[in-house]
């Protein structure tokens, strides 16, 4: 066989072999210590032979969503959501004008909510994410995702997700691993939207839930949704989630606050587990807020990041875009 053809040969099975971790791989991130570490860690896990291998199956990755792959200030999505909702059905509740947290929703009057707690979001959620089947609930969702804007900067709340975290999730992928969501937020408030967004299908979503029971309509079976919580997917409970849903540690955990804390803990807790935090510290492309947040505080898990091996990726310095658009 001519040189040539040999060379060729030989090229192509080194090509197959090595791991998919080109260097653009991540083109939203700046050339830092954090890209670095994260390709680092993928480059070990994928490559046989190596120290640091994990085989396909347990290749898992899992994601908190709000403030982590999507935008959680100046409140949560799934807030807006429920302040929306409100408006809408006030019409057939007249007793809200004067019964709070709603009348604080029907004034704009954010602070009086947030002061309400979670007792009063916990209210808000029953009466506007109860009362109807689950297919019903998926169109209202999906209804309002198709309009929804954010508060300040009048895009699309499906815009506002983080880029360089897609970047992420396609690289992990393109990598081996299988991607989850494990969030506080409403499991089904989330499903409609996460293929689209992040290439996360909806059984790979872990959230919190409330009661759903079978019921017969006209002899149609359906799903129909109680105002009674049933599952808190956030602190302790995303664990529990994980172990529960997916039924394997995750090796990469990707979280923003302290209500990832026991997440990242477990996720890492044997190696090579892999924790990430994202720091928001960039008030002009999108927000900076850590301790004292109302949404998304990060304290507990910001204190502990750097004896626990945890990467906290710094928004503004780590990240050249935020968002696809700007």
């Amino acid at each position: 066989m001519p040189f040539s053809k040999i060379f060729a040969s030989v090229s192509v099975v080194l090509l197959l072999a090595i791991p998919a971790v080109a260097a653009d791989a991540l083109p939203s991130w700046n050339a830092t210590s954090a890209k670095t570490r994260i390709m680092d860690f993928v480059s070990a896990t994928v490559t046989e032979g190596g120290s640091g291998y994990v085989a396909p199956d347990d290749r898992i990755a899992v994601f908190d969503n709000d403030g982590t792959l999507w935008t959680e200030q100046p409140y949560y999505i799934q807030l807006g959501f429920a302040l929306d909702r409100v408006r809408a059905l006030a019409p057939q509740h007249p007793e809200w004008k004067t019964k709070e947290p709603f009348k604080s929703v029907l004034g704009g009057d954010l602070k009086a909510i947030a002061a309400s707690g979670e007792k009063g979001v916990i209210e808000l959620v029953m009466a506007t994410h109860a009362g109807m089947t689950t297919d019903e609930f998926n169109k209202i969702a999906t209804d309002w995702f198709a309009t929804a804007k954010h508060p300040k900067t009048g895009r699309l709340y499906t815009e506002m997700t983080y880029l360089p975290m897609r970047e992420l999730l396609d690289y992990l992928r393109a990598n081996g691993f299988k991607t989850f969501i494990v969030s506080g937020g409403g499991v089904e408030f989330m499903r409609p939207v996460t293929q689209k967004l992040y290439g996360i299908p909806p059984e790979q979503v872990v959230g919190s839930t409330i009661v759903t029971e079978y019921a017969l309509v006209d002899d149609v079976p359906v799903l129909r949704r109680l105002p009674k919580i049933d599952f808190i997917d956030d602190g302790p409970g995303k664990p529990v989630g994980i172990n529960m849903f997916i039924g394997r540690r995750p090796i990469f955990v990707a979280g923003n606050s302290d209500g990832d804390y026991e997440m990242l803990q477990w996720g890492t807790a044997k190696p090579p587990g892999f924790g990430l935090i994202v720091h928001h510290t960039d008030a002009v492309r999108e927000y900076a807020y850590d301790r004292k947040s109302a949404f998304g505080k990060l304290d507990k898990a910001l204190d502990e990041a750097e004896a626990r091996n945890w990467l906290v990726v710094d928004m503004k310095n780590d990240w050249g875009k935020i968002f696809a658009w700007n």
